[in-house]
């Protein structure tokens, strides 16, 4: 017995067992944790009814019925457990609160009331209540619901159609005015130091003191362009007769959508989930980021991805070519390679604050001073901002990519090497033709681990230029057109400040739960990508195409 027991230990089979059910148990956690965030995101999006319900007290609420569960009940019976249910009663400049809890013995009746409207606002969040009348100029023009709806269907798309002439106006092209006016200002300010050591080209000075003045014209045309779109949109209201006998009157532009959430067919509920799907993904947030989309979010967790990258696998590939290929192995090479398995382990808020004072303080400051002395006091590159960020996140991740490309270097068999000295080829070219294109695919794994840790870093971002809300993209119309200067959003930030940081937590949930899921899919597709590219130089590899 004791024979049959040892053999079957020494045969390692049981090691073989449990490896295997240790990633069995991994895979069936990541993928639970996927599906549960999945479901809490992907279910907010479908537009469920809008429930009315009368209390004993005579209470009305109308709203969307969230979750039911047991009251915490310890000292009575299961029998007689108590169950509460919690509703999104949205109107929060109304109540004060989007949410409320109510035991279900309180409740008396409920019933879907089919003139019940659903409005998504573009401030102060949802809108649930009853269409009373509408307005122009301070005079009702349709009173009742069925009149009332049919008139606000009509106004909608006008008001729209203007608010959006109005963005564009105030971001691009009052954005493109006040851009220019910096740069005249600053090119001035440049003339007047130059002035301090000789006489100022005056003919240059007037030239740009005329194109100030134009500039200050258009401006003021479009300004009061601004005002006369404003005031059009202002003539349209309408008055909202809420539970509770409330009533809230709002300007039919405030309203983002409006639709009957309790007369909606099963194809209109999917067509109103796209829409608001593709918002997600393609429209600016708004109401604190917990609505609208994360555009903005994703464009910046993309591009910094992506500058990370090139500037990370280069050095990380040189390093570890010198280290493996040309450094004499010794104590100095040893205690190198201790040193970068040890930064692998460094806190990335470390990274962060070095980050925050050598590429920040010391390199921007020091670029400001030397090509952007006009500009300060306020800072070009001396402060947080795309270009640094990435570099820092560089930093973090680097050990990683020496340490799969040295491996990747060291699986290359040694007789390629000789193969290549002994049919004439230098070293350098035997690393080149040889070498490197054996150990792209290693290369490329250090990569793809190296993006998917800094596309889910954020503590290194906050004091490195991540912000909450970023009023520009990195990318524009204006030259050098790719500003890496600027500050950006990440979608990992996204998901701290508004699960963490929101004043309304209860409401943001759903948006921490899509945006979660949204940073997955950008790892998971980043990094497909990358292994597709690492496969196919494998495939090349094996075939002898190289």
């Amino acid at each position: 017995m004791s024979t049959s027991y040892n053999k079957f230990w020494k045969s390692g089979d049981p090691f073989i067992w449990m490896t295997g059910g240790a990633l069995a148990l991994s895979l069936i956690m990541i993928i639970s944790l996927i599906v549960i965030v999945a479901a809490n995101a992907l279910g907010y999006y479908w537009p469920d009814r809008l429930v009315q319900v009368t209390l004993k007290d005579g209470t009305e609420i109308l709203g969307q019925q969230i979750v039911s569960e047991p009251i915490p009940t310890p000292d009575t019976p299961t029998a007689t457990t108590l169950y509460r249910t919690e509703f999104q009663v949205a109107n929060r400049d109304l109540y004060g609160a989007d949410f409320r809890w109510v035991n279900d013995d309180e409740i008396v009746a409920r019933s879907f009331p089919a003139d019940a409207l659903l409005f998504e606002r573009w401030e102060w969040g949802p809108l649930f209540g009853h269409l009373s009348s509408v307005t122009q100029d301070g005079k009702v023009i349709a009173e009742g619901f069925a009149p009332a709806w049919k008139k606000f269907q009509e106004l909608h798309p006008r008001t729209q159609e203007t608010l959006a002439r109005i963005h564009r106006i105030e971001r691009k092209e009052i954005g493109d005015i006040n851009y220019r006016l910096e740069q005249v200002r600053l090119e001035m300010k440049g003339l007047q130091r130059q002035g301090q050591d000789s006489t100022p080209d005056a003919k240059h000075l007037a030239a740009l003191e005329q194109e100030i003045t134009e500039l200050q014209r258009r401006y003021e045309e479009k300004a009061a362009e601004l005002k006369t779109l404003y005031d059009e949109n202002a003539r349209y209201r309408f008055l909202v007769k809420a539970a509770g006998g409330k009533d809230k009157e709002l300007p039919v532009a405030a309203v983002v959508r409006a639709f009957l959430p309790n007369q909606l067919s099963w194809w209109g509920r999917f067509s109103l989930y796209v829409t608001r799907l593709v918002e997600f993904v393609w429209e600016e947030p708004r109401e604190s980021n917990t609505e609208g989309g994360v555009f903005p979010a994703i464009f910046g967790t993309v591009i910094m991805v992506l500058i990370m990258s090139v500037m990370v696998v280069p050095f990380g590939v040189i390093a570890a070519l010198y280290l493996r290929e040309y450094a004499k192995q010794g104590p100095m090479v040893r205690a190198v390679r201790i040193a970068v398995n040890n930064l692998a382990g460094v806190p990335s808020i470390v990274f962060g604050v070095f980050g925050l004072g050598f590429f920040v303080y010391l390199v921007g400051g020091s670029i400001d001073r030397l090509f952007y002395p006009e500009a300060l006091p306020t800072p070009t590159y001396g402060t947080g901002g795309i270009l640094w960020a990435s570099l820092t996140l560089a930093l973090l991740t680097v050990p990683v990519v020496i340490v799969a490309t040295e491996e990747s270097l060291s699986a290359i068999p040694r007789e390629w090497r000789e193969g290549s000295l002994a049919l004439g080829a230098t070293k350098w070219e035997t690393i080149r033709k040889i070498v490197l294109p054996g150990a792209l695919p290693g290369i490329l794994t250090g990569m793809i681990l190296a993006m998917a840790r800094g596309a889910g870093e954020v503590a290194p971002l906050m004091i490195t230029g991540v912000v909450k809300l970023a009023p520009t993209l990195p990318l524009d119309a204006h030259a050098p057109f790719f500003h890496l200067e600027r500050k950006f959003m990440h979608l990992g930030f996204h998901i701290y400040d508004v699960g963490f940081q929101s004043p309304n937590v209860e409401a943001a949930k759903p948006m921490v739960f899509m945006t979660t899921l949204l940073l997955i899919g950008i790892i998971l597709l980043l990094n497909l990508t990358a292994i597709v590219v690492r496969n196919r130089l494998r495939s090349r590899l094996r075939f002898g195409t190289f």
